[in-house]
């Protein structure tokens, strides 16, 4: 545990941000797998999942949670698949 004031607030900061991020990406994760599985089984819903795990990939490309080439591939898989 550090002794510097500001060094303790940098370590609340970062867990705050680390919270904050953990929950962007999973949720991204969990979009993209109902996407895929809606696509699998040929759901009524598949075009309304699709787009939202695509609105979930963008958005965390933009926070920087995930490379800008690593979101492009991910939605090219999921419209491929669709």
């Amino acid at each position: 545990m550090p002794n510097i004031k500001s060094a303790i607030k940098r370590v609340r900061t970062n867990d705050t941000k680390n919270a904050q991020n953990s929950s962007v990406k999973s949720a991204m994760r969990s979009s993209v797998k109902k996407a895929e599985q809606a696509v699998a089984n040929n759901e009524e819903n598949k075009g309304d999942s699709l787009k939202a795990a695509i609105k979930q990939v963008e958005k965390a490309a933009s926070k920087g949670l995930i490379h800008k080439n690593t979101a492009a591939r991910r939605k090219s898989s999921l419209m491929k698949k669709a």
